[in-house]
């Protein structure tokens, strides 16, 4: 009976100690939460707990709040009266702010106020104007020394993510002409910001050609099987005011007002002439754009003329739309291309629409794994089996296989495994304005 009993009162301290254990760690769980939802200075909710509120779709009104002179009350006063500042300004936003609206302290010296109702611009106006009069008739006071605090508001009405960048393009507006004041988001500023960008980089593209600030850079393509550099992919870029800018940041613009076509010139003009006295093949990227103009095959045999380049030695790398194949102009345009010569690449295979029998229709001389398959071959199964599946397809088919985003030696390791005849990466070598021999 009494083993019975000692038992028992073991049994139960275990329990006690499970539940206590149990407590604890809900508590701890809590203050965690707590902690991520909260700011550590202000104690106001975090900019984690703002991303997880701009993601619900009951949200009508956002006011991000940027503090106007915060940078001079650091360097006059220190960071530690920067932060009690802060502190007392969260209570001083919590008093004043709509009791439907909550606060959040984005980052730095910015504010968010989110409301969960319908507003009207007056309503929103009325917001905006009552925070800027409070603060500038209230000084803030950090040991007995006044503050003098001003907001400069960027307003969005969206629903989502994008209210945040809305209201942060309202706020760079309204600090282009003055301070404490506020902006309503408006369509026509983002439509504006679009075309002042797309005006920026025409004139951009245009006089890079002219004063030859247009850069072209050479990454090598390894032949696996003869281990050597083989052939380089040419590779544009800006110089931007001392800042290399690759053609993704300005694609859109260029394409949409048909400016592409020069740097794809300039780009073909610099190919041959860098590779007249060598014997490495070379790749140039082409576009729709090209295509559609009606100029390439032209320009490509007069610039192989004049530098003595014989055609099978450029390929020209066209993205991966096979749709692009079903127009009659185009095909007829790489087919009379590959008559003359001239060798063609499928990029970026696998990322859109892969069409497997279009594309043996059309049997290009190359295809371009998409790196997206490549750069996690070694730990994902199913980006190695795509991979092998695809140059299976191609060795019975005759077409050469390139690998892209070789990165590493345990990719190249795989690549080579598989049996893939090229391999391009920065592992094999980075871009650069000379060829590496």
């Amino acid at each position: 009976m009494d083993d019975i009993l000692k038992c028992q009162q073991s049994l139960n301290q275990v329990t006690e100690y499970c539940s206590s254990l149990e407590a604890d760690l809900a508590l701890k769980a809590d203050e965690l939460a707590y902690q991520n939802y909260h700011d550590s200075i202000t104690g106001a909710l975090s900019s984690e707990a703002l991303y997880d509120a701009v993601k619900s779709s009951r949200n009508r009104a956002y006011f991000l709040l940027n503090i106007d002179n915060f940078s001079n009350i650091n360097s006059a006063y220190g960071y530690e009266v920067g932060n009690e500042v802060l502190i007392e300004i969260t209570k001083m936003l919590g008093v004043i702010k709509p009791k439907e609206y909550e606060l959040y302290r984005f980052c730095a010296d910015k504010f968010v106020l989110i409301g969960k109702k319908e507003t009207d611009k007056s309503d929103l106006m009325s917001v905006a104007e009552s925070i800027i009069s409070f603060f500038n008739a209230s000084d803030v006071f950090i040991d007995d020394i006044p503050v003098q605090i001003s907001f400069s508001i960027g307003i969005s009405t969206i629903k989502g993510v994008s209210a945040i960048t809305q209201a942060e393009l309202a706020l760079q507006e309204i600090r282009k002409s003055r301070k404490n004041w506020y902006y309503i988001y408006d369509q026509k500023l983002e439509n504006l910001e679009i075309q002042q960008e797309s005006v920026y980089w025409i004139n951009k593209i245009r006089e890079s050609i002219v004063d030859e600030d247009i850069i072209v850079y050479y990454q090598p393509i390894f032949n696996n099987k003869t281990q050597k550099i083989e052939k380089y992919e040419c590779l544009s870029r800006i110089d931007d005011e001392g800042t290399l800018v690759s053609p993704y940041t300005f694609m859109e613009a260029a394409i949409s007002t048909r400016v592409l076509h020069l740097m794809t010139q300039f780009v073909i003009e610099s190919a041959c002439r860098k590779f007249s006295k060598t014997e490495y093949e070379f790749s140039i990227n082409i576009t729709k754009d090209d295509l559609y103009m009606g100029y390439l095959e032209k320009f490509l045999l007069k610039n192989c003329a004049k530098f003595n380049i014989n055609p099978s030695r450029v390929v020209l790398e066209i993205l991966e739309d096979i749709s692009t194949l079903d127009e009659e102009n185009i095909l007829e345009q790489l087919e009379s291309l590959k008559f003359n010569g001239f060798a063609i690449a499928i990029d970026d295979f696998g990322a859109e629409n892969s069409n497997f029998s279009r594309l043996l229709e059309f049997k290009p001389d190359y295809l371009k794994i998409d790196g997206a398959f490549i750069k996690n071959i070694v730990s994902d199964r199913s980006s190695r089996l795509i991979t092998e599946a695809i140059t299976h397809i191609c060795k019975e088919s005759g077409i050469k296989v390139i690998a892209e985003y070789i990165h590493n030696q345990e990719v190249q390791k795989v690549i080579e495994e598989i049996g893939i005849d090229y391999s391009q990466g920065y592992y094999i070598g980075e871009p650069s304005a000379e060829l590496q021999h």
